[in-house]
């Protein structure tokens, strides 16, 4: 992609939270924009490690905008046990030395911490390595933060917040996730 962009002068940081459906969609959606104005975007998903829709989408958009996965292909968190726990705590943690190496090298203009909150809500990182990356932020990189419950502390330290509110599921009905809408 030819880069048609102007750099980065001042990036943010954007929280999409809630218990509602469409955080990703929604971080991936501003992902686009940036792309299409010329801006390369990282996208680190984390407890995600199935195909999904939009990964599909995004393989064509490469090298502008790129997913990375630490994390081998395992079932839900609370179906693990101790050891895979503790593996998949390393698996983060090389996560996070890989954020700090893009912050480092400068290597995008966005990036998308995707489900960030379930991260911290099951205590497979500190509030307080979450709080380092957005202080440590560089001043040009917008820096996107999703997942549920996200604590007081990010919600000071970011600029903007959006929450996604459930008002209605069809999982609710016993409908499953479906391919192409959920997943």
């Amino acid at each position: 992609m030819k880069k048609c962009g102007m750099k980065m002068e001042k990036g943010l940081i954007q929280v999409y939270t809630g218990d509602g459906k469409g955080k990703t969609t929604a971080a991936i959606g501003q992902g686009i924009r940036a792309y299409g104005r010329g801006k390369t975007v990282y996208m680190v998903q984390f407890l995600k490690s199935s195909e999904t829709g939009e990964l599909l989408t995004l393989k064509n958009l490469e090298p502008g905008f790129k997913v990375f996965r630490f994390e081998k292909k395992r079932g839900f968190i609370w179906s693990l046990g101790e050891a895979e726990i503790e593996e998949l705590k390393v698996e983060i943690s090389r996560a996070f030395d890989f954020v700090k190496e893009t912050f480092q090298a400068g290597a995008c203009e966005v990036l998308i911490l995707d489900e960030i909150m379930a991260v911290l809500g099951n205590g497979l990182v500190k509030i307080d390595d979450v709080l380092d990356i957005i202080k440590n932020k560089p001043e040009n990189i917008e820096l996107i933060l999703t997942g549920r419950n996200v604590p007081t502390e990010i919600i000071e330290a970011a600029d903007y917040v959006s929450q996604v509110g459930c008002i209605k599921h069809p999982f609710e009905k016993g409908i499953a996730a479906r391919e192409g809408i959920e997943y």
